[in-house]
């Protein structure tokens, strides 16, 4: 696991969305968070995060 893990707001501006972008990708079932809080708040590996939107792309780009 990385030294740093992002709230949903940096982390949404690693990957150049907005945080409710990233959010409907979670609700979606497009990406998952690295961890979650006690409180229910998603935590960020950019790299990992950086990972899944590539693959997320590179399978639209075969439909």
């Amino acid at each position: 696991m990385p030294d740093e893990l992002l709230p949903t707001t940096q982390a949404a501006k690693v990957v150049g969305v907005n945080r409710r972008t990233l959010q409907d990708w979670v609700k979606a079932g497009l990406v998952t968070p690295t961890q979650r809080t006690a409180g229910g708040h998603a935590r960020w590996d950019p790299e990992d995060l950086r990972r899944q939107v590539e693959e997320v792309a590179a399978r639209r780009d075969t439909w």
